[in-house]
């Protein structure tokens, strides 16, 4: 193990942790919360049943699953980040970019070198039946990395690390060779609530259980139709993610910056105003997405997102150059995008 851990440090990870495939007391609670709805339109969650808690039954010959953790704060992020991440929240004109979307697509990086770590493995045991997953199939991967040692389960449902804190891109490679399996961590969220407390739309309906379909990242990524109208005003002016449970946990003072240039945070994509966002076109959304995660969401949703930002800013405070952008985009193809500018230009604070 000693090997691997400095092959995988060599190639950014910041740890590795081994579990096995025996995940049976994790199928009621995942039962429980497919029933009660909680993945909203995300039918992919639902669709592959128990398998995703049955290592061996998704990849046939699975005995080990190897899990990492990569830091994703951008290398030059400074100490007081998370203040002046939650100062963003109050200026809304501009539009707020999840952290870790900001830079290259994760996805892509973890993939890489995973695939890059189970080729070192096999070049020193010989062959080696394995395969890869970064937030890319039917996979337990929160409670996966709890079990390995990653962390433990905050009660914003993510996993927080004492050392990394939250701020951390999780991935897994089942394997047919049997690993010695990492020791557990004990929990350290004690008496402390505050992801619960802060969380716009009330998401986190109780500890360790979130209600995806209250949840701004949920909303402005996964989620494909209108938003719905009871969260349009609480999703402020966040186009693409939402961080306020991290931003408030203590535990992500110790968070740690990227070894990689990968995320580090792309032009336009920090401190832009909504109104130059919404003027994009579908050509000028590629462009400056292009290998980064955004781009999945396509150009539609995009503007669906932002047209909901600038009707909060409006909601704020009246302004003509926030008003004539959205009365451009009044004749847009989209029927999705044409409704929620219109319902932006309606939030038009009242003149006294």
């Amino acid at each position: 193990m000693t090997d691997i851990r400095n092959w995988a440090r060599e190639l950014g990870f910041s740890q590795i942790g081994v579990t096995g495939v025996d995940l049976t007391t994790a199928e009621p609670g995942m039962l429980a919360w497919l029933e009660q709805g909680f993945h909203g339109d995300m039918a992919y969650m639902a669709a592959h049943g128990l398998r995703r808690a049955r290592p061996a039954e998704l990849v046939p010959g699975t005995v080990s699953v190897l899990t990492a953790r990569m830091d994703y704060l951008p290398r030059g992020t400074p100490a007081d980040w998370p203040a002046q991440e939650s100062a963003r929240l109050q200026h809304p004109g501009e539009a707020i970019v999840s952290i870790y979307a900001r830079g290259r697509d994760y996805h892509k990086v973890l993939r890489s070198r995973l695939q890059k770590l189970s080729e070192r493995i096999a070049q020193a045991v010989g062959p080696l039946g394995h395969r890869v997953f970064t937030d890319s199939a039917p996979v337990l991967e929160a409670e996966l990395a709890a079990r390995s040692g990653q962390g433990w389960r905050g009660k914003h449902t993510l996993v927080l690390n004492r050392e990394g804190g939250s701020m951390f891109f999780l991935g897994e490679v089942y394997l047919d060779l049997a690993l010695p399996e990492s020791a557990t961590v004990q929990a350290h969220c004690g008496q402390c609530s505050a992801c619960i407390a802060v969380c716009p739309t009330q998401a986190i309906v109780a500890p360790y259980r979130l209600d995806a379909r209250r949840c701004i990242s949920y909303l402005t990524i996964e989620h494909a139709g209108p938003i719905p109208l009871e969260f349009r005003a609480l999703t402020g002016n966040r186009i693409y993610g939402c961080d306020d449970c991290q931003l408030v946990c203590p535990w992500n003072k110790y968070a740690q910056r990227s070894a990689l240039p990968d995320f580090d945070e792309r032009a336009g994509l920090c401190g832009q105003q909504a109104v130059t966002m919404l003027g994009w076109s579908e050509e000028d959304f590629l462009r400056r997405t292009e290998g980064g995660p955004i781009r999945r969401i396509g150009h539609e949703r995009w503007l669906r997102n932002v047209a909901v930002a600038l009707g909060n800013a409006l909601r704020a405070a009246d302004d003509a150059a926030v008003r004539q952008a959205l009365q451009a985009r009044l004749d847009h193809p989209s029927a999705l995008v044409r409704e929620h500018v219109q319902w932006a230009l309606a939030q038009r604070a009242p003149k006294l």
